[in-house]
């Protein structure tokens, strides 16, 4: 992890066009690649970033980072403060709550709910920033990766975005498709999930442990 707090500007050209005037502001750059600038406000969201794979090149006064679509996060800086680089070793994983815990197990005794042939890797497939919840296979054996969550919003569309961009670069598993299931999904991360090609998935909880009234509902 790299911390740069700067005096900059930030300028993203792709399929839109967005300018951050000159500000202060912290810089993050992560190991799996990605990019980010925060503000000391806005709550944890960062005011614009770029998610791997992306290439960083710096040079004097300005960096560009540039990911395989051909868009463009240009940060001119002023004037740097601060600039520090750390080793956060493997982060163990987000400890889900009961539900979260009791949905995987059940989803992967069950992974044919999610269509028929399917077939279960491994719960908690492991990866550099983290575990998936399902790696799967459906019935033409093509690799899917299954996020599940209790409550569905954006940011568990983005979790499983950087996943898939990740597992895709393994030419094993290639191509990854994704799923993202949950109790309840947000209408904004549906979108954003249905714009990247992932599959939602309504998961009944009670279903899935066996009751006669409740059914999947797959979207």
């Amino acid at each position: 992890m790299r911390l740069v707090i700067a005096q900059c500007q930030v300028d993203y050209v792709g399929r839109l066009t967005a300018h951050l005037p000159m500000a202060k502001r912290l810089l993050l750059v992560k190991a799996d690649g990605s990019v980010l600038v925060h503000s000391d406000g806005g709550s944890y969201k960062p005011l614009n970033w770029m998610s791997p794979p992306c290439w960083l090149t710096e040079e004097p006064g300005k960096w560009v980072v540039k990911n395989k679509a051909g868009e463009e996060l240009i940060i001119t800086i002023e004037d740097t403060f601060h600039d520090s680089a750390h080793d956060l070793g493997i982060d163990p994983g987000l400890v889900k709550d009961g539900v979260e815990a009791h949905l995987q197990k059940l989803l992967a005794e069950h992974v044919t709910t999610l269509g028929e042939g399917w077939t279960l890797v491994r719960r908690e497939f492991p990866t550099a920033i983290g575990p998936v919840d399902l790696m799967c296979r459906d019935a033409h054996g093509v690799s899917v990766a299954v996020e599940i969550k209790r409550r569905g919003e954006i940011d568990g569309v983005e979790q499983l975005t950087r996943y898939i961009e990740l597992l895709n670069r393994d030419p094993l598993l290639a191509p990854v498709q994704g799923v993202f299931a949950a109790q309840q999904i947000k209408p904004q991360a549906r979108t954003l999930a249905e714009d990247r090609g992932i599959r939602c998935v309504v998961l009944d909880y009670d279903a899935l442990r066996g009751a006669e009234s409740a059914h999947l509902r797959l979207f």
